[in-house]
């Protein structure tokens, strides 16, 4: 008597293809993780960025240069401390300042603190000391500009 043979996969077949899910069930799942972390890194990148950012506007925005010379420190919402100093540096204009603005954030995530420096300069009246020196600055430029338009009518 013919028995029909049934048809089914080996004991093998199944194993690879055991094998080959699982294979790629790994790769997914680690690219999966790397998104994730990335993620995490652009977002922890930018909170640190707002806190730079309100730091340095922490200097743009104050009238007192005694102030800023002291430096501060503030502790962000997400754990992190920030600590700021500037130098501040007079210019041949009156008025006009180098400023170089520093800032450490230390985060408990990282072990090293991240800092940032900034050079700008700044038109600040409030922030000169000895009118005199003002003046004088001033009559310097004067003299400047009126040398260069001589050169330039001749």
């Amino acid at each position: 008597m013919n028995r029909p043979r049934h048809r089914a996969f080996t004991l093998l077949e199944v194993l690879v293809s055991l094998t080959v899910f699982a294979l790629v069930a790994i790769v997914l799942g680690a690219a999966y993780l790397n998104v994730l972390n990335s993620y995490d890194v652009v977002k922890r990148g930018m909170l640190v960025g707002e806190d730079f950012d309100f730091a340095r506007q922490l200097v743009l925005t104050e009238p007192d240069r005694k102030k800023l010379e002291l430096g501060g420190e503030f502790d962000s919402a997400g754990g992190r401390h920030a600590r700021w100093s500037v130098e501040i540096t007079s210019t041949t204009m009156a008025d006009l300042f180098n400023v170089v603005f520093t800032c450490e954030m230390s985060d408990p995530a990282r072990p090293e603190p991240e800092k940032l420096v900034q050079n700008f300069t700044l038109l600040r009246p409030t922030w000169s000391i000895d009118p005199a020196e003002r003046s004088k600055l001033k009559e310097e430029t004067k003299t400047r500009i009126a040398e260069m338009q001589q050169k330039m009518k001749r």
